[in-house]
């Protein structure tokens, strides 16, 4: 299993390499997208979100908004380091309290109706991008995973070998 200056390392490392080859293939926009991407990724919205991880302090005050996270999903479990299911859950957790927030500021009247719907139709509008995000937030998901050295869980290793 890697330590968190492995993973930071190797995390920035690729991201440099996917932003350099996919501007090269698919043009400087895309590169840039995944690449930033990947690097936010890894750097903090990383599978270890579950621990005191160097990804857990880069949220600095923040770090708060992960306790039900922690509380809820155990460490290295397929909820957390599970393929497509960890970083859907990671995402659909922060989308979720952002949600929350922006529903709580409205009900205040401190945020217009229309931001929601602005940030939804925005989603809506450029999905080819939004797709390319989630597969980058994958990807650096998956790096961490083989540089832990088993990217699967296992419970998904157990029942393989049955």
């Amino acid at each position: 299993m890697a330590s968190g200056k492995e993973h930071d390392k190797s995390t920035k490392l690729w991201s440099l390499l996917f932003t350099v080859a996919l501007s090269l293939v698919l043009g400087p926009k895309i590169g840039l997208l995944f690449g930033t991407t990947f690097l936010i990724g890894g750097l903090w919205l990383s599978p270890d979100l579950d621990t005191k991880s160097n990804a857990l302090k880069r949220w600095g005050f923040l770090q708060w908004i992960w306790k039900p996270y922690q509380k809820l999903i155990p460490h290295r479990s397929i909820l957390s380091h599970g393929p497509f299911i960890g970083t859907t859950i990671r995402i659909s957790y922060l989308v979720s309290l952002i949600s929350i927030i922006i529903y709580v500021c409205q009900q205040l009247e401190l945020v217009d109706l229309e931001l929601f719907t602005f940030i939804k139709e925005y989603i809506y509008k450029n999905l080819k991008y939004t797709i390319i995000c989630f597969l980058s937030l994958e990807a650096s998901a998956w790096l961490h995973l083989i540089k832990d050295g088993d990217p699967l869980p296992k419970i998904w290793t157990n029942r393989k070998s049955k």
